[in-house]
């Protein structure tokens, strides 16, 4: 088939607009889509220290590059920053994909790991609470997901970040809006929107800059213009709620294409008076007594999820070295 703006040979279909794009036009339209994203909702503003969470997968990588090429155009200040979960046989690789990646764009990057930070790998965590088959403990990625929104937010603020990038996608978003809705979760819907009505001093605004596109089309730009990613899927993936939710909005993207845009635009119609219904003033945040990150009880997750494996690993007369 032939590029529908140029007739030139197409490398990609979007099946949604029913347009084709050659080489050149698939890169405009991606960066089209990152730009507006952040010129609509305001996300960079000229002078800010941008940090960007980089794991090495295509999503950061890919945001990493589109962000270096935004700067050289628009001035803003960025660092990189990785998170290492201590996944054997996983993240090491990708940790050096985004370190190369760094070095290459000649960006300041940062590693945190949990095993630093709080003081169990992902591995260690999963050895210590038992079997997720057997209901045990939760699935891996609940202590994941909360300790690295933690970790992010200490890390942003170590580098003194106006802003946290984050490589949220289109399926990424949607995903994430219909898992809130099955959970019953609806204040969380509050607070994960493409923009803030309030954030609390200590956290470190969030921003999604390519939550406009889809999954396919960052992996198909990460190709096109040989950028080096880690396409490999964590080993504790199959333990993730997402994972059938993926699945299922694929299946309903193939028979309905568009069906991912239309959830999302959906999500950001509601997403005001969610934000305004639900969500709690950050006046009203108290402090971590353990750790001093905000939270809505005496106690944030993060710590509730640490103590849990401190007290479970001292049962087991368990023992691990601290970095």
């Amino acid at each position: 088939m032939k590029c529908s703006k140029c007739g030139r040979p197409a490398v990609y279909h979007a099946r949604y607009t029913g347009r084709y794009y050659c080489h050149k036009h698939f890169n405009e339209m991606v960066e089209k889509k990152f730009k507006e994203t952040v010129k609509k909702y305001r996300l960079i503003e000229k002078g800010e220290r941008i940090a960007a969470g980089v794991s090495g997968g295509k999503d950061s990588v890919v945001l990493m590059h589109l962000l270096a090429k935004l700067r050289e155009k628009f001035p803003f200040e960025l660092v990189a920053i990785t998170i290492d979960e201590g996944i054997a046989g996983y993240r090491p690789a990708s940790v050096e994909i985004a370190k190369r990646n760094a070095k290459k764009l000649g960006i300041e990057h940062r590693i945190y790991s949990f095993k630093e930070y709080i003081g169990f790998t992902l591995d260690e965590t999963v050895e210590v609470m038992g079997s997720f088959e057997r209901g045990e403990r939760v699935g891996a990625c609940s202590y994941c997901g909360v300790w690295r929104r933690w970790l992010l937010n200490y890390a942003a603020k170590d580098v003194e970040a106006d802003k946290l990038a984050v490589g949220h996608n289109l399926d990424d978003e949607v995903q994430m809006f219909l898992m809130n809705i099955l959970r019953g979760d609806i204040a969380r819907l509050g607070r994960t929107g493409p923009y803030y009505e309030e954030i609390h001093p200590e956290l470190v605004p969030r921003i999604k800059p390519l939550r406009e596109i889809p999954e396919k089309e960052i992996v198909l730009y990460a190709v096109l213009n040989n950028i080096e990613v880690d396409l490999s899927e964590c080993p504790y993936a199959v333990e993730a709620f997402r994972a059938e939710i993926r699945d299922w909005l694929n299946e309903m993207e193939e028979r309905h294409p568009g069906t991912k845009y239309q959830i999302l635009r959906s999500y950001d119609k509601l997403f005001p008076l969610i934000a305004k219904t639900y969500t709690k003033k950050t006046s009203e945040l108290n402090r971590c007594k353990i750790c001093g990150q905000p939270t809505t009880g005496e106690i944030c997750k993060a710590c509730q999820f640490r103590l849990q494996v401190e007290r479970k690993a001292r049962e087991k007369g368990l023992t691990f070295r601290v970095e």
